[in-house]
């Protein structure tokens, strides 16, 4: 039988200024996205009767037509008429619902997988547009790397990556719906530079840069409705990383740490006050 593996990597906002209402009741965004080191895992095999099935490491995820990477698999089975089949098993390493666009890069991966284990051809970009149909980040994470990306999140323009380091990510045990945070924007809350400004940043390779530009407009939205996160966050600045910011709608809170040894110092003040710690590196590359 025909196998394939495939990573699909974390995602975290550098920046993410909100800059209107749209009128398909979207909102219009402009944000700064890269990669880091911690990844799902799908591991796919070709079936010959043109069913999908999916199974997780983690029982109490959906694995039926709730679950994004199934969805994927079957509007790429649609797109293309093919006949062909595929079983997928998922390895959860991601935390769920944390901001971190587990559910989007697991459906990235699967449009990627299946269309090499199926032999469509599809190039990245039509990948991208059919992801745009399943969520915002998804064609982010069918490319990769870092991006700028504007309109509900959809449109992505490639950037380099930012200067290799540390992340430290920490997850509160607390669940924030993207929808509702949207939702209580105010007009005081839309920002319209902190991408533009990560954006140069990135550009000059410029670590201090990237560190003072880092930017999130939710911010103002989740964290008085959650003091978890704000308690995080604190907490994080206060073990000497050298900027830390929320991730996406929350609840994760992720740290920069340019120097190792004050990787672990950091580490080991969040593990004592939060269960869910990861210490991973920037990514910045095309998964393969």
């Amino acid at each position: 039988m025909v196998k394939q593996s495939i990573k699909a990597p974390a995602k975290i906002n550098l920046s993410l200024d909100v800059l209107g209402k749209r009128a398909d009741g979207y909102h219009e965004v402009k944000m700064v996205m890269t990669q880091v080191d911690l990844s799902d895992r799908l591991d796919m095999e070709q079936r010959e009767d043109g069913l999908i099935h999916v199974e997780m490491s983690e029982g109490f995820l959906p694995a039926d037509s709730r679950n994004l990477a199934y969805q994927a698999a079957v509007l790429l089975k649609q797109h293309c008429g093919t006949k062909m089949g595929a079983s997928i098993y998922i390895y959860k390493k991601i935390p769920v619902a944390a901001g971190l666009a587990g559910g989007s890069s697991d459906a990235a991966a699967a449009l990627r997988g299946l269309n090499e284990l199926w032999d469509l051809g599809l190039s990245l970009e039509e990948l991208a547009d059919l992801g745009a149909e399943l969520g915002s980040d998804v064609p982010f994470c069918v490319h990769g790397g870092t991006a700028l990306a504007t309109g509900r999140g959809e449109c992505i323009e490639k950037i380099p990556d930012p200067p290799s380091c540390w992340v430290v990510l920490a997850k509160p045990p607390v669940g924030v719906s993207t929808g509702d945070i949207y939702k209580r924007m105010r007009t005081e809350d839309i920002s319209s530079t902190s991408a533009d400004a990560m954006n140069a940043a990135i550009h000059d390779f410029n670590y201090s840069a990237i560190c003072r530009s880092l930017h999130n407009a939710l911010e103002q939205v989740t964290l008085p409705m959650y003091p978890e996160i704000k308690q995080i966050k604190e907490r994080m600045k206060a073990s000497g990383v050298d900027a830390a910011l929320m991730s996406g709608s929350g609840p994760t809170v992720f740290g920069l740490v340019k120097k190792e040894a004050k990787l672990h110092r950091v580490y080991n003040a969040l593990r004592g006050f939060c269960e869910q710690v990861y210490a991973v590196r920037l990514l910045g590359e095309k998964q393969p």
